[in-house]
């Protein structure tokens, strides 16, 4: 789990395809401190796991899902990446949750400024409309963002300065890729939601919800 405040940026020091899948070389452009094999860190909003350590470096695997979901498979070697470690229980939930699973592919369709912070014009996949509102949360390439305006087929997002210094957004130009992830929220209330609307009825969702509601 994540918060979408990103820690730093880092760069792809080397990539390596194994069949289907990949495995990166990470190389921090910031003090990330101990990182442990095993331990999870999103890359570009994209949780995944450190199979090596080594000083100023570490690498991560890349599954054949993983890519065909995120813009993890067009990256390439010198590329600068968001990066995050995980969350600790101690620390403060700063952005909102972020779970590292991406739920699609968007399009920047557009950068306006706006005195000193950037609007940021997306089209973002028709399926994901339903779990995004204005002033909702939206994670934009891991970044922790709120939905400044929903249209008909796109959203936009504000960046602020210290956002814009600290991650990639800004180097985006027109039509480059992100990766989205829409407040889980959403989610969780579209799947009860639906189950409600199958309880009056005599299958599965509405047995599942009648033994939900008695736990």
């Amino acid at each position: 789990m994540f918060t979408g405040l990103i820690e730093g940026t880092g760069i792809i020091k080397a990539l390596r395809r194994d069949g289907g899948d990949m495995h990166l070389t990470v190389k921090p452009r910031f003090n990330a401190g101990e990182v442990v094999v095993g331990e999870s860190v999103a890359v570009d909003g994209v949780c995944l796991t450190i199979t090596a350590a080594a000083p100023g470096s570490f690498d991560v695997y890349v599954s054949a899902e993983t890519l065909s979901r995120s813009t993890l498979g067009f990256l390439r070697s010198g590329d600068e990446v968001n990066l995050e470690r995980a969350l600790k229980l101690s620390d403060r939930l700063g952005g909102h949750l972020v779970q590292g699973h991406v739920d699609g592919i968007g399009i920047v369709a557009g950068r306006f400024p706006r005195h000193k912070s950037w609007n940021i014009r997306l089209e973002i996949p028709g399926n994901l409309f339903r779990y995004v509102i204005e002033k909702g949360s939206i994670a934009v390439d891991g970044v922790s963002l709120t939905v400044n305006r929903c249209g008909p087929k796109f959203i936009e997002v504000n960046v602020i300065p210290q956002t814009g210094s600290g991650t990639t957004l800004l180097s985006k130009r027109t039509g480059s890729r992100v990766n989205i992830e829409t407040d889980l929220v959403g989610k969780y209330v579209e799947k009860f939601v639906s189950l409600s609307n199958s309880a009056n009825g005599d299958g599965p969702d509405g047995d599942r919800l009648e033994t939900l509601l008695k736990s």
